[in-house]
């Protein structure tokens, strides 16, 4: 497709030494500064860094990515069913959409394919290039980059503008390009060029492009191009994905690919940077340029029950470090997720222990009052029963656990809260808004629907708090975008388009054997495929993706395994997000650019 420029007013990019800029005033069309510094290899690998900035600034771990990520899928609703948060995680309620909300991601995209398309278009100006092969390895950098920059966009909004040239020009009324087109004419080609020439290890430089991080993405895009109707790639994938593992399976010597041995691993504070079983990270951090420290990987936080509705629990700088997450998260699990743990046995998978949490202990002194048991509906407590810091205060419980039914029996009479999920949903799937009281038979919004099992795979004590009384503390954890387990999922996804999944419960088990998950021997189909990665993968930034290249982000689906989400969802709109009002009304045929219905 001939390359056409794209004009913004959020988007112009002005380059500068050491970070972006997205200020019409400081519009500098020449470049003339950081074009002056990549004549030189030094100046071009410093430059280079201007690649990555979108990611860092607006990309994973920022909370508009999760939210386009996770939310408006089968499973999370927003904090207590709530419509606060109704633009993604509930299609607005059926009512209208904010268009800006995106813009970020929109800006920061068409500003890091700036930045690559200005360093490809620079490299023949390099006067003193150490070797071809040096040339090509940093190269790489800019073609991985903008390979995912446009994978991203192309995912969350349709088909978008492609542009591979250095933009010299402003064009009013600029045309789409096909999601296939772009898949094969700039993210195959350019994931392809990066998986070639890029270094297969970088031990000082956490949150580079590796080759493994090019073979991984390639992987995920010739699979996403079913979703658009190609066949032509799917081979491709399961050997790129093959090639991957036995280096995994073999230890790792020609990538660098490494699968830790337990799933706590994975997540493990110990291991919250340099995650050897990363493909591509983003490294976070309290020094990094212009970047809030507050600001970095929020995944920690967006996954918490709201705890501190039950005075026992108390929300302290303390507490987030201790927890690992900030009790004022968005994310609610569906019932849908939830029942994705129970194994064939009725035990429940130990993914589910070891990724949520469900009990906490008590951090202030409580003692009960007449109203405070008459509004949780404690009636075997009796007032003045306390409890001491240390106590148990809140313990969610299922039917699948041992000792279940002793802790049911002792749910109205034990002195700190006992939750049943019973409590949280209906049969249908369908959070309990309404509660009826056992002491006086009196229906009142559900007092339990504040605690909910919480994601925790993101703990970490590597908090980081800039302003304790404005909320602004985050994680110096690193942010991983796609690590060597998925690989196996992706690998049997592809065995299952290429040969009904013949060989899909060989790399499936792996992923279940290292979870302590018990083996499965049944058929392997797609359905079974996106539930695998509901219990490995929840919460990491993939889930809306999964359903879109699954063929299941649809009406039907949703409101069959989440219903509160899915009598929102409309096929004729809501497979796409909506294009930024922001970048519609500056050019002249932004209505057309639109997508459908927004």
């Amino acid at each position: 497709m001939k390359n056409r420029k794209i004009y913004n007013i959020l988007l112009v990019t002005v380059w500068i030494l050491g970070g972006v800029s997205c200020s019409l005033d400081e519009y500098n069309p020449g470049g003339s500064s950081l074009e002056a510094l990549m004549t030189t290899q030094n100046g071009f690998k410093q430059a280079i860094n201007n690649c990555y900035f979108g990611l860092q600034r607006s990309f994973y771990g920022k909370q508009i990515y999760i939210e386009l990520a996770e939310a408006g899928t089968d499973l999370w609703t927003a904090k207590q069913n709530s419509n606060t948060n109704a633009n993604y995680f509930k299609y607005a309620e059926g009512g209208s959409m904010n268009l800006n909300m995106a813009q970020s991601i929109w800006n920061s995209g068409y500003d890091g394919i700036g930045s690559c398309n200005l360093a490809l278009a620079q490299a023949d100006k390099v006067i003193d290039w150490d070797s071809e092969e040096v040339k090509n390895e940093i190269l790489a950098e800019a073609h991985f980059l903008r390979g995912l920059y446009y994978y991203n966009l192309v995912e969350i909004f349709g088909g978008v503008t492609l542009i591979t040239a250095k933009n010299e020009g402003v064009d009013m009324a600029p045309g789409r390009t096909e999601p296939l087109e772009i898949y094969k004419n700039c993210i195959i080609p350019d994931l392809e060029f990066a998986a070639t020439y890029l270094p297969i290890s970088r031990p000082e430089e956490e949150g580079r492009a590796l080759r493994k991080s090019a073979k991984a993405y390639l992987v995920k895009a010739y699979l996403t191009t079913k979703e658009y109707g190609c066949s032509d790639y799917l081979q491709a994938a399961k050997d790129v994905a093959d090639e991957l593992i036995r280096d995994c399976e073999a230890g790792g010597a020609d990538l660098d690919t490494y699968m830790y041995t337990t799933f706590d691993d994975v997540f493990a504070d110990a291991n919250n940077q340099n995650n050897k079983e990363s493909m591509f990270s983003i490294a976070c951090s309290s020094q990094y340029g212009s970047v809030n420290a507050w600001q970095n990987n929020l995944s920690w936080m967006e996954f918490y029950c709201n705890t501190y509705y039950f005075p026992a629990v108390e929300k302290t700088q303390e507490s987030i470090k201790q927890w690992g997450g900030n009790p004022e998260g968005m994310f609610m699990p569906s019932k849908c997720l939830l029942d994705l743990y129970v194994q064939s046995d009725n035990k429940l998978d130990p993914r589910y222990a070891a990724s949520f949490k469900t009990l906490w202990k008590a951090n202030k002194a409580f003692t009960w009052s007449e109203d405070k048991i008459k509004e949780m509906d404690r009636n075997g407590i009796t007032t003045n029963t306390t409890l001491g810091v240390g106590d148990d205060a809140i313990r969610i419980i299922r039917s699948e656990e041992d000792n279940y039914a002793a802790l049911k029996a002792n749910k109205l009479k034990a002195p700190y809260m006992i939750v049943d999920v019973e409590d949280l949903y209906d049969d249908a799937g369908k959070v309990k808004m309404n509660y009826t009281r056992q002491s006086d038979g009196k229906t009142v919004l559900n007092p339990f629907y504040y605690f909910y099992p919480s994601l925790s795979k993101f703990n970490t004590t590597n908090v980081v708090v800039s302003n304790w009384s404005k909320g602004r503390y985050g994680s110096n954890a690193s942010i991983i975008t796609m690590r060597m387990a998925e690989i196996y999922l992706l690998a049997a996804e592809a065995d299952v388009y290429l040969t009904g999944g013949t060989n899909a419960n060989r790399y499936i088990n792996v992923v279940r054997e290292r979870a302590g998950a018990t083996k499965y021997n049944g058929a392997v189909d797609i359905q079974y495929i996106l539930d695998e990665r509901a219990r490995e993968l929840a919460g990491e930034s993939t889930r809306w993706v999964d359903l879109k290249r699954k063929g299941k982000l649809t009406e039907d689906y949703l409101k069959q395994t989440n219903p509160d989400i899915g009598q929102y969802f409309l096929n004729s709109t809501h497979t796409v997000r909506p294009i930024p009002q922001s970048f519609t009304d500056i050019i002249e045929n932004g209505v057309d650019y639109q997508n459908p219905n927004y």
